[in-house]
């Protein structure tokens, strides 16, 4: 499993001449750096004076995001051996015979579902991304202001690994036969990646403001 290996081992096998893992994964990497750091913030605001300032509903707010972002980062790294799986799964349906037409039609569907499950894995990473911008957003507002930067980098991590899945989508999408489905995955990736960018901004606009 890819979560297994060292840092150094996963840019290896990166690197290498094997399509698997690539970008998909790479961007739940992105997204799990982005939790990760949300988790760090809040690590480093809780407990301290400028915590106990904080009203209640700020207090339950940087809270809930260390819950959430210490349970996801996680998640976000299952996604990243689940997207690599599916590759190989779709790798395999091209290599399945077709001599007859019923071999034809059976390598067919089955390459479609491996399409969309190439297709699906991505989307579930973009849209877990970019739930992370209430937790971001969190932290930048009311966490401790010596790692206000460290939320900026999580708001562009988050925005890089939504992009990224998006894109994983996009190649994917243009392989599937099925119109309506197509055409409501375009609708919600564009919205996605549009609403994604501008958490980001309204993310880093605090941010800046405190730097």
């Amino acid at each position: 499993m890819l979560d297994k290996k060292t840092i150094r081992e996963f840019m290896s096998e990166l690197a290498s001449n094997s399509p698997a893992p690539g970008g998909g994964s790479v961007s739940a990497v992105a997204a799990s750096l982005s939790a990760s750091l949300v988790s760090m913030v809040c690590n480093l605001t809780i407990g301290k004076k400028s915590y106990e300032a904080l009203s209640e509903e700020e207090k339950l707010q940087v809270d809930n995001s260390l819950k959430v972002c210490d349970v996801v980062k996680d998640e976000f790294l299952d996604l990243m051996n689940e997207d690599t799986e599916v590759f190989l799964e779709l790798m395999k349906a091209f290599k399945m015979p077709k001599e007859s037409d019923e071999e034809k039609k059976a390598r067919s569907a089955k390459i479609q579902l491996g399409y969309k499950g190439s297709l699906e894995v991505p989307l579930k990473t973009a849209k877990k991304t970019f739930s992370l911008y209430d937790y971001i957003l969190a932290v930048a507002k009311y966490g401790n202001k010596n790692a206000v930067s460290d939320a900026g980098v999580a708001a562009l991590m988050a925005q890089s690994g939504l992009e990224s899945a998006i894109l994983n989508v996009k190649i994917n999408v243009t392989s599937i036969k099925d119109e309506e489905y197509v055409k409501n995955v375009k609708t919600e990736i564009e919205h996605l990646v549009n609403d994604g960018r501008a958490r980001r901004d309204e993310i880093l606009a605090i941010v800046e403001s405190k730097l």
